[in-house]
């Protein structure tokens, strides 16, 4: 895996993934910044939370569980000092389905967070990462 940055100017930078996608960072105005993109902070959480979405939805799936939809929202702390690192994030897993299995769910996230998500794994040696779900049945079509 490979990833270029492209400094656009000021605070402002252009990401390049090797799977040819750009997203671009910018910082805060009160640093120089205009706010034209997510900081890089915060494309840590998101690639934490696309990481463990992707694996629960997949081992919901492998399960023979009707995954409709799957939110995520995410709150995380950070160090008061430099380095900022995360030091607590809770995940809250929304999980809409027709007859979803409780048991199904709390092992797929269980399985995502100790052994799929490496981007949990990761953070998870900075930060005290929690989780919660909660089911919800899917309207009828």
């Amino acid at each position: 895996m490979k990833a270029k940055i492209n400094w656009l100017g000021e605070c402002a930078f252009a990401g390049e993934a090797s799977s040819g996608h750009t997203v671009i960072m910018d910082g805060p105005p009160d640093f120089g910044g205009q706010n034209r993109g997510a900081r890089p902070m915060e494309l840590l959480l998101l690639g934490l939370g696309g990481c463990t979405a992707f694996d629960v939805v997949q081992i919901l799936r492998k399960s023979r569980q009707e995954v409709t939809d799957c939110q995520l929202s995410i709150e995380a702390e950070r160090a008061e000092t430099d380095p900022k690192v995360f030091t607590r994030i809770h995940i809250h897993y929304r999980v809409v389905g027709r007859n979803l299995n409780e048991k199904q769910v709390a092992r797929a996230v269980s399985l995502s967070a100790e052994k799929y998500c490496s981007a949990s794994i990761m953070l998870g040696k900075t930060a005290e990462i929690s989780h919660e779900y909660s089911l919800h049945e899917a309207e009828a079509s």
